[in-house]
């Protein structure tokens, strides 16, 4: 796996973490060093064997099943909320949200280098609990299921769970706050690590999929291997390769990340969201615009902090609030085309456009991309009218749309939940958040603790800035951390959960890093906030970046 050469962008660790560091690369499974270590082995005879049917062939597939993958897991509550808002009784409340099921298909059961596909499935950032995604009897289409596909293709699925936003612990606090979830992922991986020579596949051929929340849990994953930072973490909950001095004797990078539409950078996800809405006035236009004094304030200042990032676009010039638009443009663009190059058929302007939501499929009059189905070339694409189209797509989210809870104009909660401390429910992670708060007697923000954000933000007993580095991965890719060589990131062109823009930010500082082998990156035509819809494209990359990574040594 590669090492980056570039300063860390963002504060050090710390002496003690960066020495520990350097323990940092023995993955010999027969030597076990970590305090937790020899509480963490597999055990290869302790599967069922289920029986799954994939194109219509039926495979015999080794069920090892909810292996917890730290030593020291949170007893959680049984009763747990929802993203959704309901609540579900669960029935492992001793590590069910740290916990992974391990399907591997007999055919690969005596492989030791085939690969891992490590599938995440944090919704909306929300706690994961244990799932199966493979069950006795289950049939499969390889065209359209990943877990059908993969299985196929001989590789190990693993379903992960872990804790994050909404978790309830049976004393009563929250232990999903971030970076709680990356900790999770971090912990699995090690713990795959540890027993790589008793389980089948090769630990060192990792593919991590999420979509969502999980396509962000995804990206920071792969951006932060190898990380100091989240040491004492990992030592907290038990984790595999952590040793008496808190020093890592295993790894825990990735060899490739497949992410559909990640919801990451939220500490300035609000301001991608208002500038890009509002640049064009899309929030006035389909009458969605419940805050129009914040939203303009945040909108205000993402030009500041685009441009702080340094990042450079397409053509090599730097890439700029001035001309992101245009970006977006080209990224529709190349989607279009894509699309029809594939065989697919645009609507002509003013013809009806078809189109799936949900359920349903529904139409829409194009009045803003004019293709040339013949040549297979856009024409023209009307930005003002295309924003219009993704907003009519589903609601807007009201500013601001990732910290709004613990404020009364908007009635939602964001991501919110996923800060703060142990002992709070939430807790405000942006200054607009924080200082403009009005529930009275949360705890929170400041009207409740006359404190402004700024001061706030800056205690050391407050730990939400350092909990926004630590699920960001913008804080570390082009740093020491060794971030994953492979990328395969997905946005749909209709999707308006997030700003285009976080996606192509992404893109764009993976492909400044010199570690970083390929990124295929691409707005995917109209598909909303969804994941796994391309199975084939997306599987026939996994196989030719595990060829790619063969060849390099990697």
């Amino acid at each position: 796996m590669h090492r980056n050469t570039t300063p860390l962008k963002a504060i050090a660790a710390g002496a003690a973490m960066l020495m520990a560091l350097t323990a940092c690369g023995s993955d010999d499974g027969n030597q076990p060093t970590g305090v937790s270590d020899s509480a963490l082995a597999f055990d290869s005879a302790k599967y069922t064997t289920i029986n799954v049917t994939i194109d219509g062939v039926q495979v015999p597939v080794r069920w090892y099943r909810e292996v917890c993958y730290v030593a020291k897991p949170t007893a959680v509550a049984a009763t747990q909320a929802t993203l959704g808002g309901s609540t579900t009784t669960i029935a492992n409340t001793a590590c069910g949200y740290q916990s992974m099921n391990i399907f591997v298909p007999e055919s690969a059961a005596a492989s030791n280098d085939t690969a891992l596909y490590f599938a995440v499935n944090n919704g909306g950032w929300f706690a994961s609990y244990i799932k199966a995604s493979v069950t006795d009897g289950a049939s499969f289409d390889s065209a359209t299921s990943n877990v059908g596909a993969a299985l196929k293709a001989g590789y190990v699925f693993i379903d992960v769970a872990t804790r994050s936003r909404g978790l309830a612990a049976a004393d009563g606090s929250y232990p999903g706050k971030a970076p709680a979830p990356v900790v999770d992922a971090k912990a699995a991986i090690r713990y795959l690590r540890l027993n790589d020579a008793r389980m089948p596949g090769s630990a060192s051929r990792i593919v991590v999929n999420g979509t969502s929340g999980g396509g962000a849990l995804s990206s920071i994953i792969g951006a932060s291997g190898n990380s100091p930072d989240y040491l004492p973490y990992l030592a907290a909950v038990g984790a595999a390769g952590i040793d008496a001095n808190g020093g890592s004797t295993l790894r825990d990078d990735v060899l490739a990340i497949n992410a559909y539409c990640p919801i990451t950078d939220l500490g300035n996800a609000d301001l991608h969201y208002e500038w890009l809405y509002t640049a064009f006035g899309t929030r006035a236009a389909v009458g969605r615009n419940p805050n129009p004094a914040g939203s303009a304030q945040l909108a205000a200042k993402f030009p500041a902090y685009q441009q702080g990032l340094k990042l450079t676009g397409s053509s090599g010039a730097a890439l700029t609030a001035d001309n992101m638009m245009d970006q977006i443009r080209q990224e529709v663009t190349r989607s279009a085309e894509v699309y029809m190059a594939a065989g697919g058929t645009i609507a002509d302007l003013g013809e009806a456009m078809a189109y799936t939501s949900g359920a349903a499929t529904r139409t829409y009059t194009n009045d803003w991309i004019d293709v040339d189905n013949a040549t297979k070339k856009v024409v023209s694409l009307d930005m003002e009218k295309y924003l219009k189209f993704v907003a009519t797509q589903a609601t807007l989210k009201a500013a601001p749309a990732f910290d709004q809870t613990g404020m009364t104009i908007t009635g939602a909660s964001g991501e919110s939940n996923l800060f703060g401390t142990a002992s709070e429910k939430y807790s405000n992670f942006t200054e607009y958040g924080w200082d403009n708060n009005d529930v009275h007697g949360d705890g929170i923000g400041y009207d409740d603790t006359g404190i402004s954000a700024s001061r706030h933000f800056g205690l050391v007993t407050t730990p939400v800035m350092a909990q926004v580095k630590l699920i960001n991965p913008m804080a570390y890719i082009g740093t020491t951390a060794d971030t994953a060589p492979y990328w395969y990131v997905r946005h749909g062109t209709r999707d308006r959960d997030t700003a285009f823009t976080v996606s192509i930010n992404l893109a764009r500082a993976l492909q400044a890093d010199t570690g970083v082998q390929e990124v295929n990156y691409r707005l995917a035509w109209n598909q909303p906030h969804a994941g796994n819809y391309d199975v084939p494209e997306a599987m026939a990359w996994i196989a030719q970046t595990l060829k790619a990574a063969a060849t390099k040594g990697l």
